[in-house]
């Protein structure tokens, strides 16, 4: 077996493009608690390359390897390791830097997948799932039938959103930009999906017989929030998770007075930090049955080696995608 790995490295934060490289690294070895995996796949994500350009919350100290998501197999676990064993498909965690061959792990940062999931949809299920599910369980207690809004509708969330509502007997209003995104959202199961435009308000209550939703989740900020707070029921709660438009959100003071609205935010990187190691099973739990039941999908678009990492990230950074772009490492 080879004694070299190849990973892609940034030594100094920039434009991906400028900083990047691919270079090749001893194989790693794991120690007592630790275990190898070589990586199968690992999507390219926004929050990446805001890393990379230095703009992300997080800083891995340089030189680093990016990549918050990826699943691979355990080639080999070190002595003390009881919970792994080789062979496994398994998720990695989010401060290992996925987009290279090979990585050790402390193996009780790893989730075991089932193995009839597919490693690239494996790799998928980290963010934007858990994401969805937890915008769905931690802020509303949700009723069979009831609605929830959301912008961004077709951005990865967003799906993982109608798709996880659909499987739960819960119904989704879907706000896009774009009009050739409506007929795809509701083959993929949306219930109503309407332009983000001055007409929203209207729409959504004739589309849903004036129903009192509880729940928004804004992604874009700017005049696209202050449209879904207008949508929303009294006292409904607005979970803001993006900002698209890179514009604040701006509320009249008169919603906050006489509706009552609760606006509050989510991050899935604290939720790890902050979830016990029951909650964090409990949930990829159910994420892993509709996964496997294939009511959980991920579209992807295309899929790169590591050597070829700046043709992929530069259609990663184009806006109007079929699907998500990943590195096929093995």
């Amino acid at each position: 077996m080879s004694q070299r790995i190849k990973a892609i490295v940034y030594a100094a934060h920039g434009k991906p493009e400028e900083v990047l490289r691919l270079e090749e690294q001893p194989r790693p070895e794991p120690t007592a608690h630790q275990a190898l995996v070589r990586l199968l796949a690992a999507p390219i994500n926004p929050a990446d390359l805001n890393q990379i350009e230095g703009k992300y919350p997080i800083r891995a100290p340089l030189p680093a390897t990016p990549g918050f998501e990826g699943a691979g197999v355990i080639e080999t676990v070190g002595a003390e390791v009881k919970d792994h064993a080789a062979g496994e498909l398994v998720i990695l965690p989010h401060d290992i830097g996925t987009w290279r061959e090979m990585a050790v792990v402390e193996a009780g940062k790893l989730t075991t997948a089932p193995n009839d999931i597919a490693p690239e949809q494996a790799a998928l299920l980290k963010i934007n799932p858990i994401t969805a599910w937890r915008l769905l369980h931690d802020f509303v207690t949700l009723q069979p039938g009831e609605w929830v809004v959301q912008n961004a509708a077709n951005s990865a969330v967003g799906r993982a959103v109608i798709a996880i509502c659909r499987a739960l007997g819960w119904r989704t209003v879907n706000v896009v930009r774009r009009e050739e995104l409506i007929e795809e959202l509701r083959a993929e199961g949306g219930d109503v999906v309407l332009l983000d435009n001055d007409a929203l308000r209207e729409a959504v209550a004739q589309a849903t017989e004036r129903a009192a939703i509880r729940l928004g989740i804004n992604q874009v900020g700017g005049e696209s929030a202050l449209r879904l707070a207008k949508v929303v029921a009294r006292e409904a709660v607005i979970v803001t998770i993006g900002a698209m438009s890179l514009k604040p959100l701006t509320m009249p003071n008169g919603l906050l007075i006489f509706k009552n609205l609760r606006f509050t935010g989510f991050w899935v990187n604290k939720w790890y930090e902050q979830a016990s190691a029951l909650e964090r099973a409990e949930t990829f739990a159910k994420i892993f049955d509709l996964a496997r039941r294939g009511l959980l999908r991920t579209k992807i678009e295309r899929r790169y080696p590591l050597q070829e990492f700046k043709e992929a990230i530069a259609r990663a950074s184009q806006s109007e995608r079929a699907g998500k772009i990943i590195f096929a490492i093995a």
